[in-house]
């Protein structure tokens, strides 16, 4: 079974990491998805967590101010 793509449609790419702020993918694993192994696949998938906190952390911190 193929494994599924984890776009949500967003499309927005981080010019820091390079990453895109909705699916957590580079842009060659977006555009490359569908000629990629499973196993790739699930490589890029296994990634997810440390992308997003890698966006977390680059991400410019706002300060709140009263």
């Amino acid at each position: 079974m193929a494994v599924k793509s984890p776009c949500i449609d967003v499309c927005a790419f981080d010019g820091k990491t390079g990453l895109c702020t909705g699916c957590h993918r580079t842009r060659e694993e977006a555009g490359g998805w569908k000629k990629m192994t499973d196993h790739r696949r699930h490589q890029v998938l296994n990634e997810k967590s440390r992308r997003q906190a890698k966006l977390t952390r680059e991400a410019p911190q706002t300060s709140k101010q009263d």
